[in-house]
């Protein structure tokens, strides 16, 4: 039995036009599991869907709005009816807003609201409503697996992006909260785990943590000192923990958050 084996699974990645959600739907493909594209925009969908499909015709795509129960109930209702289950869920959709950032002349009494309030939608109930839709078709079958994505700004208290680290600190709880009302409602065959990527260049951070001429603004630099490894993470290096927490291997592990990030929620900056 070969337990790393993901090879037909159904796996739903909410935010897969993105860098990191985009790079796992390959992965997945590449092991021969059937990925489902979720994204809220029908031209990222279909591009993504095409460069994708590349690498395997096990590849689908729907426009989907993880902050509208009714628009991920509608994908819901069209994957079960097509696919007849859902094995894996992977909460990728997430982003941040200028208001809800702290700007190098502000203070927290400057931020917006109204933005503050869309970060935490999409990030936490971004993740909350789908875990909900597509997880109660998990609970029916007694069988799925759940893996949100936190970050490291979860855990330490980084400057600037303040409604980003709250509404991610909440995921990293939900994960972990949700593990236990799964398995104790639904027996072992349900898990709920995280991963914690550290800093990855992504369309949304690249403007603050690289140059135009691609070396490091000021808050590059200071995250690569706190980072051991000294440098920024790649895309794919969040695989192998994809792997094995789809994966058999981690059959018997739930509740758990796993970092991915060069070192540097382990050091001190001493």
């Amino acid at each position: 039995m070969n337990l790393f084996d993901i090879s037909d699974k159904v796996a739903l990645v909410t935010g897969g036009g993105g860098v990191l959600g985009g790079s796992m739907a390959e992965y997945l493909l590449e092991n021969g599991a059937i990925a489902i594209i979720l994204h809220y925009k029908q031209k990222t969908v279909d591009e993504t869907v095409k460069r994708v499909s590349a690498i395997s015709k096990k590849v689908d795509g729907y426009v989907c709005d993880v902050t509208d129960k009714e628009s991920v109930q509608e994908v819901s209702n069209a994957i079960m009816a097509k696919y007849g289950r859902i094995d894996i869920l992977i909460n990728a959709a997430g982003g941040n807003m200028p208001g809800a950032t702290i700007g190098p002349d502000q203070s927290f009494f400057d931020v917006d609201l109204n933005d503050y309030r869309k970060v935490v939608d999409l990030n936490l109930f971004g993740s909350v409503i789908p875990t909900i839709v597509f997880g109660k078709e998990m609970a029916k079958n007694k069988k799925g697996n759940i893996i949100n994505i936190s970050s490291v700004a979860a855990d330490r208290a980084l400057t600037r992006v303040a409604g980003y680290s709250s509404s991610k600190a909440a995921i990293t709880n939900f994960t972990k909260w949700l593990s236990v009302e799964l398995a104790t409602k639904y027996g072992d065959g349900l898990r709920v785990n995280a991963i914690i990527p550290g800093f990855f260049i992504g369309n949304q951070n690249r403007a603050l943590l690289l140059k135009e001429d691609g070396s490091y603004t000021d808050r590059g630099n200071t995250i690569i000192a706190n980072t051991p490894m000294q440098r920024f993470g790649h895309a794919h290096e969040l695989h192998g923990a994809l792997h094995y927490l789809c994966s058999d291997a981690s059959k018997f592990v739930t509740g758990i958050a796993i970092p991915v990030d060069g070192g540097f929620s382990a050091f001190s900056g001493v």
